[in-house]
């Protein structure tokens, strides 16, 4: 099967192993292909240079013993490994191996992967077995943010092509845990690494993650005692239910996680009706994210105007300060304006597999708020994530919804991300203010508490377009087994769980 080899405990019987349930299925299984959920695996299987400690949101070293700017311009970026650091088959992880886990991102070049984080990265070159220096075309004081993000995950280049994927199935790497088995779609079961060297100190032996399509079977799943703890995809109708359950029976203790974890809309201009700024402007001012949230997710989640969400720095409401409340007559002034009369069709696209299954009640809200205006004629069709995310990497749809969990909590990951002929939508979007003045300007200031004013005018320009449209921002809740501990230390700065700190209480 996969790299890691050995005897799983039976599921649930063992005091050692937890069983964690989720909708967000990884895409692939290679790090260079992937710029989505697919992280989740990867911060527990492969290792980073840096990674957040704790609950802290400054990046320590991991594979690294130390890393730093070597000087003032924040254009080189020096890290020296641990000692006789090895991937889980025992080849050895130097620099050489850093080197080309960072070239190949950038050789492959994969639609749907995360080169696009890797744009200010000029070169990467080694010294001796353990230093590695990256330079920069421009300074990037958000560099040490994206070697802790699992998009720089180290592989071995014995298992890893310098110019193209690894085969389907293919999984070494150095973090906590080795990938035993893995089932696509259905179950990733995870065991200690005995080999690794880093900062986590495992609490369990093993973990099953398991895959639903299905947010309610999922809930079923834990209330049955199936699995010991869910993440992503818990629907929102079923927190009260689950809230009872923890106050009368005592069998379930549920978390309520601060996120900064967005839901938006995306328009591609190279569609008709999506190329015109009337239209989405219009699309914007009908939009009554009050009443979708309040409809679908109630309180596990909250109305966002600003593709950079309140908790982070430089947060504003630049959505509602230009479009103010709902308002159907508005929008359609906004259109009689551009000379557009007719209802306009649009189709909406969404993934039924990826956010739990409400998100299709999400778009049948969405439909019916702007026919409801009688402006619009909406479409509305969902598909798989696999097939969904290919298929908007290649630009196939007018409008789409996405979500978002930074890559790393600054920002910079909200705008930069989204923006550029390279970005993580597949929809190119130059803006040669934010990405030539802005964001190079942000970048040049350590300290990321002001850079307030490059990002509050980056989201008035975005407002002002209107090709992303915010809708809410998410309060996550965790749902586990009384008996697990742990959880409040499973997320780490970036919302992504790590596993290893899970734990069943009669166990420790």
């Amino acid at each position: 099967m996969l790299a890691g080899c050995g005897t799983l405990p039976a599921s649930g019987d063992d005091e050692r192993h937890i069983d964690v349930g989720t909708t967000s299925a990884p895409s692939t299984l290679d790090p260079a292909a992937a710029w989505d959920g697919s992280w989740e695996l990867y911060r527990n299987v492969y290792q980073t240079l840096m990674h957040y400690a704790g609950t802290s949101t400054v990046p320590q070293p991991d594979a690294a013993k130390s890393c730093g700017f070597t000087g003032a311009d924040s254009r080189t970026y020096r890290c020296k490994l641990r000692e006789d650091l090895t991937f889980s088959n025992g080849n050895p992880l130097d620099a050489a191996a850093v080197k080309h886990s960072f070239d190949r991102v950038l050789a492959i070049n994969a639609e749907t992967g995360p080169a696009g984080l890797l744009d200010s990265l000029e070169k990467v070159e080694t010294e001796g077995d353990r230093t590695v220096t990256f330079h920069l075309k421009r300074p990037d004081a958000t560099f040490p943010f994206i070697l802790a993000a699992p998009a720089t995950s180290l592989v071995d280049p014995e298992e890893y092509p310098a110019d193209k994927l690894a085969e389907p199935g293919t999984l070494v790497g150095s973090g906590p845990y080795t990938l035993a088995s893995y089932k696509k779609g259905s179950v990733a079961e995870l065991e200690r690494n005995s080999s690794y060297q880093g900062d986590a100190e495992l609490r369990n032996d093993s973990v099953s993650i398991r895959y639903f399509d299905d947010s309610d079977a999922m809930t079923d799943a834990l209330k049955k005692g199936d699995i010991d703890v869910t993440y992503r995809g818990l629907p929102p109708d079923r927190v009260p239910e689950l809230e009872k359950t923890a106050d009368e029976k005592g069998s379930i203790a549920l978390s309520r996680v601060v996120m900064p974890e967005i839901h938006y809309l995306v328009f591609n201009p190279e569609h008709e009706y999506a190329d015109s700024l009337a239209v989405r402007q219009a699309v914007a001012q009908v939009i009554d994210r009050d009443a979708l949230v309040r409809k679908v997710y109630g309180r596990t989640a909250e109305p966002l105007y600003s593709m950079i969400p309140r908790g982070i720095t430089g947060h504003t409401t630049p959505f509602f300060d230009r479009y103010g409340e709902p308002d159907p007559e508005a929008a359609a002034v906004t259109l009689q304006t551009a000379g557009v009369t007719e209802p306009v069709p649009l189709t909406f696209w969404y993934t039924t597999d990826r956010y739990g299954s409400v998100t299709a009640r999400e778009f049948e809200e969405l439909e019916r708020q702007l026919e409801d205006s009688g402006l619009f004629e909406v479409t509305v069709k969902g598909r798989k994530w696999e097939k969904y995310a290919a298929a908007y990497n290649k630009g196939e749809y007018p409008v789409f919804g996405r979500g978002w969990s930074p890559d790393f909590p600054d920002p910079d990951n909200y705008i930069a991300p989204f923006t550029g002929a390279r970005n993580a939508l597949g929809t190119p979007y130059e803006n040669a203010e934010i990405t030539d003045e802005l964001l190079p300007a942000s970048r040049r200031k350590a300290d990321r508490a002001g850079v307030n004013e490059q990002f509050s005018r980056a989201q008035d320009i975005l407002a002002e377009d209107a090709r992303l449209l915010p809708l809410w921002q998410a309060r996550q809740y965790i749902a586990a087994d009384d008996d697990v501990a742990g959880v409040e230390w499973s997320l780490d700065a970036s919302t992504i769980m790590r596993m290893w700190e899970l734990y069943k209480k009669t166990s420790w």
